[in-house]
């Protein structure tokens, strides 16, 4: 057993593993009493499966205004290249970038407003 990379096998004198319905799995390690003052406290560890990051993801995308998007996009030339897709890559890699962090305007699913498009004179 191996914890923040240090083996600790020799320290383990038992170990209990437990598990309810929809929940990740908890191990309970039981140190023998050798194991000194080197694990003073308490630790939870909880292993389990790395969330969904659909939901985080949609709920990013929703708050997005496309016009917004579109600006951002073409005001950076960095971003465009003349190259087949070039649109569609930059904007990708600007939705990476406010993914990330660079962009203040994204809060939450709330933030999302749906202005009507303007209309086009005939």
């Amino acid at each position: 057993m191996v914890l923040d990379g240090v083996d600790v096998s020799r320290h383990v004198a038992a170990y209990s593993l437990q598990q309810a319905a929809g929940e990740p799995c908890t191990a309970v390690l039981h140190l023998s009493p050798r194991a000194g003052a080197e694990f003073d406290g308490l630790a939870r560890v909880v292993v389990g499966e790395a969330p969904d990051p659909g939901p985080a993801a949609a709920s990013f995308l929703e708050a997005i205004d496309g016009r917004e998007l579109e600006r951002a996009v073409l005001t950076r030339h960095d971003l465009l290249d003349g190259q087949p897709q070039e649109l569609t890559r930059a904007m990708l890699r600007l939705l990476i970038e406010w993914a990330r962090g660079d962009w203040a305007g994204w809060e939450s699913s709330d933030a999302v407003t749906t202005e009507p498009a303007p209309e086009r004179a005939s």
